[in-house]
């Protein structure tokens, strides 16, 4: 059993979105901005000099596209994050 208490409120928080509980998505946010964060910045890194993307907009906009998407089977933290990355370079 893992014993690192984010990863186990990341994933229970994830369980809670995909049966629909309104507040999950919510309470999940805190938990993982910073780390999606980290990983914005990273991937706008490589981008275009000049380009106007911020990476908070791209760490919101990928975040409502994965908590909205009801057909995703997170496996937990580790795969949540892996989606996310795959989310933000496919963001406009």
């Amino acid at each position: 059993m893992d014993s690192d208490p984010d990863k186990l409120a990341v994933t229970q928080l994830l369980a809670e979105v995909v049966d629909g509980e309104q507040d999950a998505a919510d309470r999940l946010m805190p938990l993982v901005f910073d780390q999606l964060h980290g990983l914005a910045e990273r991937l706008l890194r490589r981008e275009r000099a000049g380009h106007t993307l911020q990476p908070t907009a791209l760490v919101n906009e990928a975040y409502v596209r994965m908590v909205r998407h009801n057909k995703i089977d997170w496996k937990g933290k580790t795969h949540f994050f892996a989606i996310g990355a795959t989310t933000m370079r496919r963001a406009p």
